[in-house]
């Protein structure tokens, strides 16, 4: 028999046991909720870059940068409040000289004509043309020629592609050249400076009288202005380069020019012979993307009495390299790239010559051309660029 004073006892410490048995519950309660906290938290700054990074189908127009500096390109929506300082009326000094734009270009299928890719899938409506996805890739690459048409006329389109590669080519101007070689995705930025040496080798051997540059560039750049200029302005280099004030990738490989004469191809030749061989033994794990800029990055830099700083100014200089006379030239000017070119340049200067479409930027590309075709003006047109330009595109 229990007496009142043990089971008071009892009823005592069965308190204190319940107590203990809600000491854990207690101290974990606060930690459960941080821890719900921090994975709401967690959720949303996942969630937010998705919603900020999702690549939009259709152009979205913003205030166009480079307002207060009177340099640079005014807009009113797509409407030019001032004249960009075109030259397409400018015939060069040297008769007989010509400029040719060289680009290396593959289609990633087993297609034989425009006809056959309408079997693609359909991913993309730019204006009123549905286009599958070799579709777009020929419909960029004929806007890069219509575009020189436009502000060269008397330049021609040379296409470097594999042999097996058969493009549906609209534009007048453009010639296709095979070039042998390995133009899968994993290797094409190598085998595009193969095929730039190629090339050169092929106009050494062959002597048609007169001198014609060639423009390597990109196949989603828009030529705006002539700018054979360069040729007559800076007289005495072999190659051209573009660059930029950035630390990491100074120079842009969308855009090399070489001087037609039998030596300054030779001596071009000799360059990038350079930035191949250092491509290949440095550059190998970037062969996909980056490689070839990274190289001539380092053929640039190796150079003893090179000053990096120089990349720090928007100004054109020489510099001998390599055996060659390099020219640098701005990419404010020569190699603008939208969104870089509305924050690092302060918007666009009006004697913009080439915008260059790279990355997620080929939608715009077309919508730029299918707007200048409606319009016929140049200066409209870049306020179109320049007001969608920070705009992550689908394509």
């Amino acid at each position: 028999m229990v007496s009142r004073r043990d089971y008071r006892s009892l009823r005592s410490c069965t308190g204190w046991r319940r107590f203990l048995l809600l000491v854990p519950v207690l101290v974990v309660l606060p930690h459960l909720s941080s821890l719900v906290d921090y994975s709401s938290s967690t959720r949303a700054k996942n969630e937010a870059p998705s919603t900020r990074n999702k690549k939009l189908d259709h152009l979205v127009l913003v205030p166009a940068a480079g307002v207060g500096f009177p340099d640079r390109l005014h807009c009113r929506g797509t409407k030019a409040l001032n004249k960009t300082h075109t030259t397409t009326s400018h015939v060069s000094g040297a008769a007989g000289n010509g400029v040719s734009f060289v680009t290396v270009f593959t289609v990633y299928n087993n297609t034989t004509s425009l006809g056959d890719l309408k079997s693609s899938s359909v991913v993309s409506v730019v204006g009123n043309v549905t286009y599958s996805k070799p579709e777009r890739s020929m419909a960029v690459l004929n806007a890069f020629a219509y575009f020189i048409q436009v502000s060269m006329p008397k330049s021609n389109v040379v296409i470097l592609t594999d042999p097996a590669s058969q493009l549906s080519i609209q534009a007048s101007n453009v010639m296709v050249e095979p070039i042998p070689g390995d133009y899968s995705r994993g290797n094409l930025m190598l085998q595009r400076i193969r095929s730039y040496i190629t090339f050169l080798e092929m106009k050494l051997q062959k002597n048609d009288g007169g001198t014609n540059h060639y423009i390597f560039t990109d196949s989603d750049i828009a030529v705006v202005d002539n700018i054979e200029t360069i040729f007559d302005k800076h007289p005495n280099f072999h190659i051209a380069l573009t660059f930029r004030n950035n630390k990491d990738q100074p120079l842009n490989s969308g855009f090399i020019a070489v001087r037609g004469t039998r030596e300054g191809i030779l001596r071009a030749k000799v360059f990038l012979e350079q930035v191949l061989k250092a491509y290949k033994t440095k550059y190998m794990k970037a062969s996909r993307m980056l490689g070839d800029q990274l190289a001539l990055v380092w053929v640039v830099k190796s150079h003893p009495s090179f000053d990096a700083k120089r990349f720090t100014k928007p100004q054109a200089f020489t510099q001998e390299i390599a055996g060659a006379s390099v020219l640098f030239l701005p990419c404010a000017l020569y190699n603008w790239t939208p969104p870089e070119g509305a924050g690092q340049f302060h918007g666009m200067p009006l004697d913009v010559k080439i915008v260059h479409f790279k990355g997620s930027r080929k939608r715009l590309m077309l919508e730029a051309w299918n707007f200048h075709k409606s319009t016929w003006n140049i200066p409209d047109m870049l306020c179109l660029v320049l007001g969608s330009g920070r705009t992550k595109y689908d394509f």
